[in-house]
């Protein structure tokens, strides 16, 4: 009788730690990545955050992965390159996670690949500039409109510069001393040369250098052009640093981050204006896709709550993208083989929020596609002014033209 009772005790509680247990169809689908959540790209890494954060609610929303919810796992590398690997090995040999995206910058990026490329993992950089070149990893794929070649990121701006007239030949070349920096800095010495142009200066600097000393030296020089590749914290130090001593070369601008950062573009208000910057997205008529609307309205809502970017024309859907790349691959190859997944990526193309996807080469896109726009008319530091785009007019690549680009800069930053 008590063997009996015994047996069926058991079963009942072997029958309640089964259902206390979830099934493994319905345990998260954990994807790693390291951020820059603080550090001098902290406001383009919050931002990057909250982007794949819409996308995974989306998704699980629509019943998840494969069946399965999705989980972020992600640690903040401080924008040190020096804690990425750290940061990866924990993710896949402690956290276990089952796909990896990210990280986010270029140099955060680069030090992070030799840590996925032992653990022979795929995943989707988000604004790498050429961060595979040296690699050339198969399973890595790049979320950057810039393409295969750091040059790309520079062309148009010198294919401006060679068009303008009176003739521009004298360029300055100037870059925080970052792998970000010297791979466009290293683009834009190759565009330059090929074009024609003479470099008279060229300097890189610490992060959080006094720019004074380096702006007053660009401008002994008398250069026609400036290209510079800056971190937020910089774009406004030389900018800034350019306006006190009334430095103002015919064509300036080039690859400002922290003019990708709507905070600072109110900080700097009319300091601004005759600027010509890289963009990577901008909510031009031309660049509408599916869901790119309810996405920008989605972050918008939670961007005040979050503390991050109010409009979010930049990171964010770039972040989102990257999660619709990989949501793809695993829903198509139901898997989460990496192989199968790298393999699918490679293959298909893959449309997003930002547009369709095609990767060629070191997993850069197979298509670049390269806007510069330039600030005109700025005034103050009214946060209106930045929603439309009417403020920063697309003055580059001609068929996404939305005005004429002011030259010479000293015009526009009247």
């Amino acid at each position: 009788m008590f063997h009996a009772l015994s047996r069926r005790a058991a079963l009942t509680i072997g029958a309640l730690l089964l259902l206390a247990v979830p099934a493994s169809a319905a345990d998260p689908i954990r994807i790693g990545l390291s951020l820059s959540l603080t550090g001098p790209t902290a406001p383009a890494g919050k931002q990057v955050q909250v982007g794949l954060e819409i996308w995974r609610d989306d998704v699980n929303a629509k019943g998840g992965l494969l069946g399965r919810p999705v989980e972020l796992v992600y640690y903040d590398d401080q924008a040190n390159p020096a804690n990425a690997p750290g940061i990866y090995a924990k993710l896949l040999s402690v956290d276990k996670v089952d796909l990896l995206i990210g990280p986010y910058s270029t140099n955060v990026i680069a030090a992070a690949m030799p840590a996925i490329m032992h653990a022979n993992r795929t995943t989707i950089g988000i604004f790498g500039l050429g961060a595979n070149n040296a690699f050339k990893y198969p399973k890595y794929f790049s979320m950057n409109s810039q393409g295969g070649s750091p040059r790309n990121y520079s062309g148009g701006f010198f294919e401006m510069a060679k068009g303008l007239q009176p003739k521009l030949t004298r360029v300055a070349l100037v870059g925080a001393d970052v792998e970000f920096s010297r791979n466009a800095i290293d683009g834009a010495r190759e565009n330059a040369k090929a074009m024609g142009f003479e470099i008279v200066y060229e300097r890189s600097y610490p992060v959080g250098a006094d720019l004074l000393p380096i702006a007053r030296a660009m401008q002994a020089t008398n250069p026609d052009i400036v290209y510079a590749a800056t971190l937020p914290p910089d774009t406004v130090g030389l900018i800034r640093a350019s306006s006190e001593i009334q430095f103002k070369p015919k064509l300036y601008g080039g690859a400002f981050l922290g003019l990708l950062i709507t905070g600072l573009k109110q900080q700097l208000g009319p300091l601004a204006n005759g600027l010509v910057n890289n963009e990577f997205y901008v909510p031009a008529p031309s660049l509408q896709f599916t869901g790119t609307k309810e996405f920008l309205e989605a972050y918008q809502k939670r961007a005040a709550g979050a503390g991050v970017d109010p409009l979010g024309f930049t990171y964010p859907p770039y972040a989102y993208a990257a999660g619709q790349v990989l949501a793809k691959a695993v829903t198509e190859t139901k898997s989460l083989d990496d192989d199968k997944i790298a393999g699918y990526i490679r293959a298909n193309t893959i449309d997003t929020i930002i547009g369709p996807m095609a990767f060629g080469a070191d997993g850069e896109w197979a298509k670049p596609r390269i806007i510069y726009t330039q600030f005109q008319n700025v005034s103050g530091s009214d946060i209106a002014q930045f929603k439309d785009m009417s403020k920063q007019i697309v003055v580059w690549p001609p068929e996404l033209k939305t005005g004429e680009l002011i030259h010479p800069y000293e015009k526009a930053a009247k």
